[in-house]
């Protein structure tokens, strides 16, 4: 089901529409998969192993490119054989469709490597 989502585009939020919560939030985890967490409902987490630094790196370069085609930036924390991703939405300061389709395009990425 993180293919559904991957296949979608993010959509620019503008503001003035409120952060996804309860079940519609919880629905939209479901799809994305387990190895996500939201946290407190207003963002999601994740972090991918890596052999070493230099493919750490090129997957954030990788997640970066995805960022910019999509309007739509993740902070990402690259270390030594892990890359962590933390997603929300700035605008409304919580989360939209937008942030799940992200992290699926980020998990499509992670899986092509």
């Amino acid at each position: 089901m993180s293919s559904e989502l991957a296949a979608r585009s993010c959509v620019p939020c503008r503001g003035g529409v409120p952060p996804l919560k309860g079940a519609e939030l919880q629905a939209l985890a479901k799809k994305l998969g387990r190895s996500w967490r939201v946290v407190n409902e207003h963002h999601l987490e994740k972090d991918y192993p890596f052999k070493d630094f230099k493919e750490a790196l090129a997957f954030t370069n990788t997640v970066g490119d995805i960022a910019e085609r999509e309007g739509h930036h993740p902070d990402i924390y690259l270390a030594w054989g892990k890359v962590g991703l933390t997603i929300w939405t700035h605008k409304i300061d919580g989360l939209t469709e937008s942030d799940f389709v992200l992290a699926a395009k980020a998990d499509q990425a992670h899986e092509r490597r």
